[in-house]
């Protein structure tokens, strides 16, 4: 019996340690042999494997790998930043043309709810969007049991904008299994999640959707109503890429398409990992701002 424990961060040697995981726990097949289940530390990634397959991460590993993503994470915040000090000029240099009355204006970006499989992860994305001044609410909800408990969340919260996200895998091949939801880990909780948002808005740019995760099914995904999914090309995602695909959203002014290729650039994986519609953005301006 191996001696990995639950939380143990491990790569898969046959895969050339390409990611590292974490051991969620140990079963036993229908062959009577061990196998680990495991979860990606930075990718939204459900997957297993034999004892023998795996081997403890080693210390420079594992501080390359935070290193990667922390450098990663950094890159996004300041593209995003660029890219709102770019929009506040040019806001601002509207209102200077003559004839315009000079008020003080605040921001009302779009409110996010983000339900997500791993706590790790919501964790995360939390502190990411309050970075990005993203007014967010979190809830950590395995992704089997996310469609049970969506409407009452929608219910509740009554964001501008749904993500639901979490791990998944791609556990067919081949043209017939690419078509076959079966063939896809948490991929069913997410399409009828999307299902159940559209049944609470039918319109999909009053309530925006992301779903998905590492090589979910985005096509069924976006026909249940989503606006945006994982993954076109069945790539591993990024845990933050639901994020900066929600900023962009909320961020778009209200008057506007958010421009799909835009908000895709925005998150880490690009076009390969996440997808989406045209869809009308969540930012609103406001005045005059209020003295107190």
């Amino acid at each position: 019996m191996s001696d990995l424990a639950v939380g143990d961060l491990v790569i898969r040697k046959k895969h050339g340690g390409d990611v590292v995981f974490k051991v969620m726990g140990r079963e036993t097949d229908a062959a009577g042999h061990e196998v680990y289940t495991l979860r990606g530390l930075h990718l939204r990634l459900l997957a297993d494997a034999p004892p023998d397959d795996l081997e403890r991460v080693d210390a420079e590993h594992l501080k390359e790998e935070i290193i990667r993503t922390e450098n990663v994470h950094n890159d996004s915040l300041r593209r995003v930043m660029m890219r709102r000090s770019m929009e506040v000029e040019q806001r601002e240099f509207n209102r200077a043309e003559p004839g315009n009355k000079k008020y003080t204006f605040f921001d009302v970006p779009g409110r996010v709810l983000h339900i997500d499989g791993d706590e790790d992860y919501l964790k995360m994305c939390l502190k990411t969007y309050a970075q990005l001044n993203v007014q967010a609410e979190g809830r950590y909800i395995a992704e089997e049991k996310q469609p049970d408990s969506l409407l009452a969340l929608l219910q509740e919260v009554r964001p501008d904008i749904l993500v639901v996200t979490g791990h998944d895998a791609l556990i067919g091949g081949g043209k017939k299994g690419f078509r076959d939801i079966n063939n896809y880990r948490t991929s069913k909780y997410f399409v009828r999640c999307a299902q159940i948002a559209r049944e609470f808005q039918p319109s999909r740019d009053d309530l925006v959707v992301f779903a998905g995760a590492c090589q979910s099914y985005f096509e069924a995904i976006l026909a249940a109503g989503a606006n945006f999914a994982s993954s076109p090309t069945r790539i591993f995602i990024h845990a933050y890429d639901p994020v900066f695909i929600a900023e962009k959203v909320a961020f778009t002014p209200i008057g506007k398409t958010v421009d799909v290729s835009d908000a895709i650039t925005a998150s880490v994986t690009g076009a390969d990992g996440v997808g989406g519609l045209e869809t009308r953005g969540k930012f609103r301006l406001g005045m005059p701002k209020s003295p107190y």
